[in-house]
């Protein structure tokens, strides 16, 4: 069963109840969709920024997700500098990645078990896995904890997970991470589109000090407002950071603290 991220979204907008995933009658594929989509977009100030040259660039987003049984999984592919501008951040270096990938599956408990584990908000549990893979600069890592659906007032169902961090090139687990996402449509047309209310937090923390001005904790969070149809989106994000990546703002001469702007337009499968 496939569901367009218009299908899900208006259903998540218009439950008046909320209901757990039940699959205590075996069948773990009932909920079962995917969905795909291309993602140009724009950046604005992104951090860290080592104030060596433009901080703006472009990048194609080739994003996924969806439900199959057991499995639910999120994930998207960056590649960055479409258009070969030697000014831009992301210009094509032997210094810069090129391309960024995030993959994030969970397994859930309840279908695994057979058995409706929700209570309270919680609507189902997981073991939650993540995993960051760049390119020159050295990001690579995993993460694996617990995870859930909350019913949240107003936003309706919200990812929430929990993480233990672990650094893949330097062997060695470090700190925790925290990670929310939300997908909250608000205001509805005549012809069926919507706008949404969509973003995420990550933020890490218990990380070591490995130099006197890491801070040990920090992260992100973007807030996004789209208009939506069946095929199409257009939207701007505004992302906060805070000592993104444990790094104090300014060690190195870096900003890891402020506000980068996002630009998109989108093109769903």
């Amino acid at each position: 069963m496939k569901k367009s991220l218009l299908a899900l979204g208006v259903l998540a907008a218009t439950s008046s109840t909320a209901f757990a995933a039940d699959y205590t009658d075996g069948d773990i594929h009932k909920n079962d969709y995917k969905w795909a989509q291309f993602n140009i977009m724009y950046s604005v100030g992104e951090k860290p920024y080592g104030g060596d040259g433009n901080e703006d660039h472009d990048y194609l987003e080739m994003e996924f997700g969806g439900r199959s049984g057991i499995f639910d999984l999120y994930g998207y592919v960056d590649v960055f500098n479409l258009t070969q501008d030697e000014d831009q951040k992301k210009a094509n270096g032997t210094d810069t990645e090129k391309m960024f990938m995030k993959f994030a599956p969970r397994v859930s408990l309840d279908a695994v078990t057979g058995n409706d584990l929700s209570f309270g908000p919680v609507q189902e549990v997981y073991v939650a896995t993540l995993f960051n893979w760049g390119g020159n600069d050295g990001v690579d890592n995993a993460n694996i904890g617990l995870g859930s659906d909350v019913m949240v007032p107003w936003l309706g169902k919200v990812g929430l997970n929990l993480y233990a961090h672990y650094e893949i090139g330097d062997k060695e687990w470090n700190g925790f991470q925290i990670s929310t996402n939300w997908f909250k449509p608000f205001y509805f047309f005549e012809n069926g589109s919507f706008i949404s209310y969509q973003g995420y937090i990550d933020y890490q923390f218990g990380m070591d000090k490995d130099i006197e001005l890491d801070s040990g904790s920090g992260g992100a969070m973007f807030n996004g407002i789209y208009w939506h149809s069946d095929r199409y989106s257009v939207g701007y994000g505004l992302k906060a950071y805070k000592d993104v990546y444990g790094l104090e703002d300014g060690v190195f001469g870096l900003e890891t603290t402020g506000f980068s702007h996002y630009f998109a337009a989108t093109y769903k499968f």
